[in-house]
């Protein structure tokens, strides 16, 4: 299983990096976690945004999602398709109250709005406890704790297991989530300190708890806020997890 990190940026976009969006690649299978700002067009670097076999959405913040509206114009409106986006619509597993916020992303005044709706070339389906299966991947959605309905996900393909936290601030879902991952995918926004606001975001100290906690193999921090110090999230993480810990970078790939 292939990560591919199309954004890393926490909050907005960064000088050096979209914002939250990652590829996962298992043999011709090829899904996207969330889509945040500048995402879609990283995306195109590494695939044909046809080619994705589905899209899941931690979140509705827009740093998770907002280039959801720039996806829309591509599979409506590019020339010369390689396939009908009408007669193969995309799944996109989200929020139940997906297909309105997403129409209202899209549409630019509220008349349009009230005649926008994306399932022509979408197939919205909302989160469920229930695992789904896309080609060779089982992923398991795990609710969080963050200012709205957020989950976590639990990607498994090729005997590999990714946990990729979304936003959330500690819970004990966390550890159910990440339990024996190969790699935690783990949000760390800022530096550890104990007024920090509950059911907000991680810092680097409790990211590293998680996956001690959860015996993951490897840490892989993203959701990096622009204007907090990245090295001293590093170094507070490191200094709790006695495993490979590692600041993700746009553009990179790392194998899981």
């Amino acid at each position: 299983m292939k990560l591919t990190v199309l954004g890393c940026a926490g909050s907005i976009p960064g000088p050096d990096s979209p914002a939250s969006g990652y590829l996962l690649e298992s043999g011709d299978t090829r899904i996207a976690l969330d889509l945040g700002n500048g995402t879609l067009g990283a995306m195109q670097r590494f695939i044909d945004p046809f080619d994705l076999d589905a899209l899941f959405f931690s979140h509705l913040h827009p740093d998770h999602c907002a280039d959801f509206g720039a996806l829309t114009v591509y599979r409506r409106y590019r020339p010369q398709p390689p396939y009908d986006a009408r007669a193969r619509r995309l799944p996109v597993f989200g929020p139940d109250n997906a297909p309105e916020r997403l129409a209202a992303l899209y549409a630019p005044t509220a008349a349009e709005l009230a005649e926008t709706d994306l399932s022509d070339v979408f197939d919205f389906r909302p989160v469920g406890a229930e695992p789904v299966t896309v080609g060779p991947f089982t992923i398991r959605a795990v609710e969080v704790a963050h200012l709205c309905p957020t989950w976590g996900f639990r990607v498994e393909a090729e005997g590999r297991v990714l946990a990729y936290t979304g936003d959330t601030g500690p819970c004990g879902q966390l550890d159910e989530l990440a339990s024996g991952a190969h790699v935690l995918l783990a949000e760390a926004s800022w530096e550890h300190h104990e007024d920090a606001p509950m059911n907000v975001h991680l810092s680097g100290r409790q990211a590293a708890e998680v996956a001690k906690t959860a015996a993951a193999e490897r840490l892989l921090i993203t959701h990096l806020v622009p204007w907090t110090d990245h090295s001293a999230i590093h170094a507070e993480a490191s200094a709790t997890f006695d495993g490979p810990t590692q600041l993700v970078q746009a553009g990179a790939t790392y194998e899981v």
